[in-house]
């Protein structure tokens, strides 16, 4: 096991600059995860930690060696990657053995460790069967057991549950919750998902076009999101913003008017600064934080577009103007059907402000 360290990390595609400038001090033992949209350079951050792709500039550490100009293989990483990359014509034993004994490892090591690794990850009965005849969620294992049994320093995930199914992906990510308990390995893991961000990861990377955002704990890049990108992006639904204006001011809060839900006008806490009476802002509202109407002061009305009903909570999509619809999460069924008018309640406690540069006020 070992921590892994990036100092001032670029890379460049001959002019196109892709990762800028990057720092960022893992600890030994934590699972990270790399998250963002398609494009923001979360896969090749972790090919420059594996040393698939060569760095431009800076220096990559792993247990305090210097691993920048070192060969994949002399890193001490095992990577897993989206497709499950396993030889069809060999049994699960012989996929997970095949690396191992192409560095010489002796039979009774190599024994020991795949039924090592097939008991953490439950393929006992599996070592005999080819890759044809197992589910999508079992290759998977296997090519996870691929790189347990090499016994790597750091372990780096490249979105492995992409190509499963919704049920499968749940079940894998359990899975892969439990094997980093069971091993207290380093582990770095890639998605576009957010809800597997929230799930597996001791610590969060949100990266934007090369670039990150923030850096934190799940709860705390909920909680508290540096601006308005990762205020959206973290969360499911997506935070919800509004335009506003704000009346009147002082340290630690502001009076705000939102005129696309009425007018409706409250105070919302500040961390950064304290915006100016007349300032343009957008206040921040996830679906989850609306409330009743009758439990609240400042409501408003609002025609439904679209009621999703998921039995153990409900959704309405709310007309309020704009280019997209308020999203407004209730609990258990809702009595508020397609078209009609639904009357919502605001909780100015969990509203977050953000300028018009996007940093949160």
């Amino acid at each position: 096991m070992a921590g892994v360290k990036l100092t001032n990390v670029k890379k460049s595609f001959g002019d196109v600059h892709v990762i800028h400038g990057v720092d960022l001090e893992i600890n030994d033992g934590e699972f990270i995860v790399f998250v963002g949209p398609s494009g923001c350079g979360k896969s090749t951050l972790l090919r420059l930690v594996s040393g698939l792709e060569d760095t431009t500039s800076g220096k990559i550490e792993i247990g305090d060696v210097d691993v920048t100009r070192t060969e994949p293989s002399e890193r001490g990483v095992a990577m897993v990657f989206q497709s499950y990359a396993l030889y069809p014509h060999m049994t699960v034993y012989d996929n997970m053995a095949f690396g191992l004994k192409m560095n010489g490892f002796d039979g009774k090591e190599i024994e020991e460790r795949v039924q090592k690794a097939a008991k953490i990850l439950e393929l006992g009965p599996l070592l005999e069967r080819k890759p044809a005849a197992m589910s999508g969620g079992q290759r998977q294992r296997v090519a996870i057991g691929r790189s347990i049994v090499r016994e790597p320093k750091v372990f780096l995930f490249d979105e492995p549950l992409s190509n499963l199914d919704a049920e499968l992906r749940v079940q894998m990510r359990l899975e892969i919750a439990k094997l980093h308990n069971d091993l207290d390995s380093t582990m770095i893991y890639v998605t576009h998902d957010q809800t597997e961000a929230m799930t597996l990861a001791d610590k969060i990377v949100v990266l934007r076009a090369g670039i990150v955002e923030q850096y934190g704990s799940p709860l705390e890049l909920y909680d508290n999101p540096d601006n308005e990108f990762v205020a959206g992006f973290i969360g499911s639904p997506r935070m919800n913003f509004l335009d506003a204006e704000v009346t009147s001011s002082k340290k630690g809060s502001a009076k705000i008017t939102v005129p696309s839900i009425g007018n409706v006008k409250f105070d919302v806490s500040t961390r950064d600064r304290t915006p100016e009476k007349g300032e343009k802002v957008k206040v921040g509202i996830r679906p989850e934080h609306f409330i009743s109407a009758a439990d609240s002061k400042h409501k408003f009305k609002a025609p439904t577009t679209v009621v999703e009903q998921l039995g153990g909570n409900s959704y309405l999509y709310l007309n309020v103007g704009g280019g997209l619809p308020l999203t407004v999460e209730q609990k258990g069924h809702t009595q508020v059907k397609d078209g009609e008018i639904a009357s919502i309640g605001v909780d100015p406690t969990t509203a977050m402000l953000f300028g018009g540069d996007g940093l949160r006020i």
